[in-house]
C-alpha cells in the first residue's frame, strides 16, 4: 500500500531554506517523500536524518550515501543525533498527519471504515492498543481522553455505553465499537463523530501530544541559529500546541519575560499567517484539507 502524498510538498521544502551542504532532519518519513525533495537541494557535503517508529516505513529507505533512516520516537531524535555526532542542524521537518497508507490498512486498527482490530499503534512493539484503552481504562479516564483529545461534548454518555457493554463482552474490534456507539450520534455527523473518537483513542495509544511536546522542545535545542523548523499539523490540538511554541516559547501560550524583561522567545515567525493547502491540491487530495504549516526561524 502506498503512503501518502505529501501535502503542501513545495511550500514546506522551501520553509526549510536548504544549504545545499547543510544538515537536515526529516522527523516523520513515512514514504519518503519530503526527504527525496530534501536530497536533491543538497550537495555531496550535505547530511539527512529521517526518522519513523512504524517498521513498515523502513522498506521506504532511500539509496544514498547523504541519508540515514532510523527508527524511532521522534521525541527521541535528540539521543539518537547524539549518537551519531550531530550536535547541531540547519532544519527540522515534521508532517505529523497519520498517513494513507496507516489508514487503509484494516489490520493497523486506524480508520472505522474497515473491519479489524482496535490497535492504532504506531509502533507496533508498544504495549498499549486501542482495545486496552476501550476495555481497561477507568471511566473517568476514558472519559478524559474522549473530551479532551476528541473534543467530544458527548464523552461521558459514550463512556457510560462504552462500560456498561465491556462488562459482559470485551469490545476488541472497530466494527464492534463502530456498531455501539453509531445509534446514539445522529446520522448527518457520524462519521464526523466517530472520527473523532478514533482520533482521541490514536492519540492516546501513541502519546502523541506528549511527543510533540519533548520534539518540539527537542528542536529548539537542536536548531542552529536560524535554523529553519517545518511542521504540518492536521487537528487543532497539535496546532495549538506549535502555534504557541513558536510564537510564545511555551506551550500555554502566555508572554513570559526574563529579569530584563525580554520576552522569553526561541523562533520568531517566517510565515506570520498559517499556510493551507490550495483548492487544487485539496481537489487531488482530500486529505489536506485540515493541513496547516507554520514555519519558524531559531533566534
Amino acid at each position: 500500500m502506498a503512503y501518502h502524498v505529501p501535502v503542501l510538498l513545495t511550500e514546506s521544502i522551501d520553509g526549510l531554506n536548504i544549504k545545499p551542504s547543510g544538515t537536515y532532519v526529516d522527523l516523520t518519513f513515512g514514504g519518503g517523500g519530503h526527504s527525496k525533495l530534501i536530497l536533491e537541494h543538497l550537495n555531496r557535503h550535505g547530511r539527512l536524518f529521517a526518522f519513523d517508529q512504524d517498521e513498515d516505513a523502513l522498506k521506504n529507505a532511500l539509496d544514498d550515501k547523504r541519508f540515514k533512516l532510523i527508527r524511532g520516537n521522534f521525541m527521541y531524535f535528540r539521543n539518537f543525533l547524539r549518537y551519531e555526532g550531530v550536535q547541531q542542524v540547519d532544519g527540522i521537518l515534521a508532517d505529523l498527519g497519520v498517513s494513507s497508507y496507516h489508514f487503509d490498512s484494516p489490520e493497523r486498527g486506524f480508520s472505522f471504515r474497515f473491519e479489524g482490530p482496535l490497535d492504532m499503534r504506531m509502533n507496533r512493539n508498544s504495549k498499549l492498543t486501542a482495545a486496552k484503552v476501550i476495555n481497561e481504562y477507568e471511566p473517568d479516564a476514558l472519559t478524559s481522553i474522549l473530551k479532551l483529545y476528541g473534543e467530544l461534548p458527548d464523552a461521558k454518555r459514550f463512556t457510560t455505553k462504552i462500560c456498561q457493554n465491556r462488562e459482559t463482552h470485551k469490545i476488541e474490534k472497530i466494527e464492534e465499537l463502530a456498531e455501539l456507539l453509531l445509534p446514539m450520534i445522529p446520522q448527518k455527523i457520524q462519521n464526523k463523530t466517530l472520527a473523532k473518537v478514533f482520533q482521541a483513542l490514536r492519540i492516546e495509544v501513541n502519546h502523541e501530544l506528549e511527543a510533540l511536546k519533548a520534539m518540539l522542545m527537542g528542536a529548539s535545542k537542536q536548531l542552529e541559529p536560524e535554523g529553519r523548523l517545518v511542521i504540518i499539523s492536521y487537528h487543532s490540538l497539535e496546532d495549538r500546541l506549535v502555534k504557541n511554541f513558536i510564537k510564545f516559547g511555551n506551550f500555554e501560550g502566555t508572554n513570559t519575560t526574563d529579569l530584563q524583561g525580554n520576552r522569553n522567545v526561541i523562533f520568531e515567525q517566517v510565515n506570520r499567517k498559517v499556510i493551507s493547502p490550495s483548492d487544487d491540491e485539496i481537489k487531488e487530495n482530500s486529505r489536506a484539507r485540515s493541513a496547516k504549516l507554520r514555519i519558524a526561524s531559531k533566534l
